[in-house]
């Protein structure tokens, strides 16, 4: 059964949905009904055939008419091009199985995932993506073609978690990779060594590309509702520490905050969007955010 309107991003809703496409379609949908009666977009969402010049590109693909009109140089794209080029990572670690209502921070990931694969091929852009834990599981590089979108849905929908994470590990291989600009969007829930993570992204916006940062935390690591004596088990050490709530539950508060806080303005001092996702949550603020950055930047 299809959800309807008023619970069409709720994500429980979209967990018991087997079917990815199905899942991001219906995401995506959702997401565009609510922003076409939205009074307050912020931003556009209608898409040019032209994207902005940038040095070194060849003079002879400026379109001069919309340059006598606007004064500035656009670049024409032709049907086998596209306006972006973008990888999502998706973060498959030990921790990120972790839920407590229902929804994994993975199957939320997952779904946000999925839906920005379908929207971006809807535009005509490029999409590529790259799961990991502490080692890189799959690699589609991005590309703008027929079947593309199939095969990174079948890619996601064969992922399951793993181990232990590293984030730099995938960062730094497409730092190394990266023959042109792109849009890189992170979908983790960070939990790994920060200064390396962020030491990382700095590295791979320095060379031009912009980066999206989704962090992805459930309700309960952003609330820390226990109120009874109980075994905290890592998941990925699967260390066990046996705690009373009421004596850990301010020190876990202010942890929790410095931890967001350093991603925020980390980021946002090096040029990167960040955005908090509570699995909670709806899916549309996600949504909105890569909608924002991708009429900003090109």
């Amino acid at each position: 059964m299809v959800p309807n309107e008023l619970t069409v991003l709720d994500p429980t809703v979209l967990a018991s949905i087997s079917d990815l496409e199905l899942r991001a379609r219906i995401t995506v949908e959702g997401f565009l009904t609510g922003l076409h009666r939205s009074p307050h977009r912020g931003f556009s969402a209608e898409f040019s055939d032209y994207r902005h010049y940038y040095p070194g590109d060849d003079m002879r693909y400026v379109d001069w008419k919309v340059y006598a009109r606007s004064g500035k140089f656009h670049i024409k794209l032709f049907e086998d091009e596209t306006n972006v080029r973008c990888t999502i990572l998706l973060d498959a670690s030990g921790s990120m199985g972790y839920g407590s209502s229902g929804v994994t921070k993975f199957e939320y990931a997952r779904t946000l995932a999925s839906a920005l694969a379908y929207f971006i091929t809807g535009q005509r852009d490029a999409i590529g993506l790259i799961t990991f834990d502490e080692q890189i599981q799959q690699y589609l590089p991005s590309r703008y073609c027929q079947g593309n979108l199939m095969q990174i849905l079948r890619a996601l929908a064969a992922t399951t978690v793993g181990n232990r994470t590293d984030i730099l590990k995938p960062v730094s291989n497409l730092t190394r990779s990266l023959s042109r600009r792109q849009m890189v969007i992170l979908i983790s829930d960070l939990l790994d060594e920060n200064e390396a993570t962020l030491g990382g992204l700095q590295q791979l916006r320095a060379k031009g590309n912009d980066i999206i940062v989704f962090h992805v935390l459930d309700n309960a690591e952003l609330t820390f509702p226990f109120n009874r004596i109980a075994d905290f088990e890592d998941s990925e050490t699967h260390e066990i520490q046996k705690a009373v709530p009421q004596r850990v539950r301010n020190a876990y508060m202010q942890e929790i905050e410095r931890f967001r806080d350093f991603y925020k303005e980390k980021c946002r001092a090096g040029g990167m969007d960040y955005c908090l996702l509570n699995t909670s949550e709806p899916l549309d603020a996600a949504l909105a955010s890569y909608l924002a950055k991708r009429t900003r930047s090109y």
